[in-house]
């Protein structure tokens, strides 16, 4: 007999037409945002000839996530929904700034656009989170998140050839217009939600206190907690295992140009798991599926040491596969662990918690690489990430995973 925890997880989300209009918004906005954070460091690139210059637009886009905790406050001071509008509004409107970007002198307010935008986007995320939380049948967080995942991977493997092909043709205005445009279809789709909210409670406490709240049910609660510790560490070793890249490739004999091929079949394997992720989630509860996604990682970086090029293709697929387990993982318990009033500073706290240490491996590994032995920093992850996959799972007590369903805690 069929049941409906065996029907495929994309007929699940968008029968639910909260979490389709979501899902769609989620793809039409991100396809805007890997078009312009792939055009940007091109324009400035043309514009300046500095290489260093292009890489700040990243920096930019980066640096308002170590404001996470401060800004998710946004998100529980309003209403959801028309926070979300408004932020994508205000980041449509902001690319319409950059159309007389056209010399050196005006990369200023580029700059300025991106960590606006880079801003904007922490506010967007931890509020999107916290909505779909109230939006979305809580049976179907983790099959959202997942096919979440897989949306923004496919837009990272098609959105920068449209951007840069777009780029090449028309320039940088064509590629703000565009990203403009992807905001207001955006801003459409979130119109069309049907959620209703309470308005939020005044806040109570100072902003110092309000702001560390998010901190402090992380780290007091025992779900939470070994997951985004886990994220953390995980992350932190997906940004060295990332600088290692281009040696890697060297290693294969291969030109620069080959990252690309390794890229898009990383970006297959994170797309194959965003659609098994709820299936996962809900027979292997959240910290057995991350242990083992972290493990699948941990081999698959350390078999990277080996160069050949059939096992590079596969070791790149398996990290596209187990590198979101512990994301998946880790934003789908925030979501079901934490009360309402709490879940955009909880969010922000753990996307700034989790993804921080990414910039700094990345960081890091760039100087590592010059230093040492590409394929003895690669062995070492695989260690680092096992030791952390085995801290992660928990003991076996011979009972079924918790349920995908809301734990008690996870509604006020």
């Amino acid at each position: 007999m069929t049941t409906r925890t065996t029907t495929w997880p994309v007929v699940r989300v968008l029968r639910d037409r909260d979490a389709g209009l979501y899902l769609s918004g989620v793809v039409v906005s991100g396809f805007g945002t890997s078009a312009m954070s792939l055009a940007s460091g091109v324009w400035v690139k043309d514009l300046t000839g500095s290489d260093g210059l292009a890489a700040l637009c990243v920096l930019a886009l980066w640096l308002p996530t170590l404001a996470g905790p401060l800004l998710g406050t946004l998100a529980d001071r309003v209403r959801r929904k028309p926070l979300l509008i408004g932020v994508n509004l205000l980041l449509a409107a902001l690319m319409l700034t950059l159309v007389g970007v056209d010399a050196p002198g005006d990369l200023w307010l580029l700059y300025a656009v991106l960590f606006v935008y880079g801003a904007a986007g922490v506010v967007h995320d931890a509020a999107e989170s916290a909505l779909v939380a109230t939006a979305v049948d809580p049976a179907l967080l983790g099959d959202f998140n997942g096919l979440r995942m897989t949306a923004n991977e496919g837009m990272k493997l098609l959105a920068p050839l449209a951007g840069a092909g777009l780029y090449a043709v028309y320039g940088g205005a064509s590629v703000a217009l565009l990203d403009a445009a992807t905001f207001v279809l955006a801003t459409g789709l979130y119109a069309g939600l049907r959620v209703r909210e309470e308005k939020p409670a005044p806040p109570i406490g100072s902003r110092r206190e309000r702001t560390a709240e998010g901190a402090h049910h992380l780290w007091a609660h025992p779900v939470l907690r070994p997951l985004v510790l886990a994220g953390g560490a995980t992350m932190l070793c997906a940004g060295l295992n990332g600088a290692m890249l281009y040696a890697v490739v060297d290693d294969l004999g291969r030109s620069p140009a080959y990252a690309g091929v390794l890229y898009a079949v990383q970006g297959a394997g994170s797309v194959a798991v965003g659609l098994l992720s709820g299936t996962a989630l809900r027979r292997l509860g959240a910290r057995r599926f991350a242990a083992f996604g972290i493990a699948l990682l941990a081999v698959a970086v350390a078999l990277r040491a080996v160069p050949s090029d059939p096992l590079a293709l596969v070791c790149g697929a398996a990290i596209g596969a187990g590198l979101p387990a512990v994301l998946i993982a880790t934003l789908t318990s925030v979501q079901r662990e934490t009360p309402g009033p709490l879940l955009g500073r909880v969010t922000a706290t753990a996307n700034t918690l989790v993804y921080t240490p990414n910039v700094a491996g990345l960081a890091a590994g760039a100087v590592l690489v010059e230093l040492a032995s590409h394929r003895l920093v690669l062995v070492a992850l695989g260690v680092a990430l096992l030791v952390t996959a085995a801290l992660l799972r928990p003991p076996f007590a011979g009972v079924r995973p918790p349920s995908a369903g809301v734990s008690p805690s996870s509604r006020p």
